[in-house]
């Protein structure tokens, strides 16, 4: 992610021209914004739809090799999509602030305790 004032480049649902991928700079409120926020909310669900027809396709004896290797195309797809969709929001969140001693995540590291004993 790219920051710059209260603009963030935030990566987009969809690639561009030879797969790569898309950013729009903004400050996340525009209609650009909106259409990425609709965008991955309909491939999330789609992604969740298909693993439930995965899992009757797997219960179904009499499904062949040219239906699973279909459903392995079509899961691949739905898990670089959600795949995209968490690195794009991992990008926008804030990096939590030290908080002393054990930190944000209450663990203390071995450098907190050295700086405890220079003290």
């Amino acid at each position: 992610m790219i920051t710059g004032g209260t603009e963030t480049a935030r990566l987009l649902p969809w690639s561009g021209e030879g797969g790569k991928p898309c950013y729009l700079v903004g400050d996340g409120t525009g209609y650009l914004s909106r259409v990425a926020d609709t965008i991955e909310s309909v491939q999330l669900g789609m992604s969740a739809a298909l693993l439930d027809h995965a899992a009757d396709m797997l219960d179904d004896h009499k499904a062949t090799a040219a239906q699973l290797r279909f459903l392995a195309a079509r899961m691949a797809e739905a898990l670089r999509d959600v795949h995209r969709i968490a690195e794009s929001r991992g990008a926008r969140l804030s990096l939590p602030a030290h908080d002393g001693p054990g930190g944000p995540d209450g663990m203390e590291s071995e450098d907190d305790d050295e700086d405890l004993q220079d003290r």
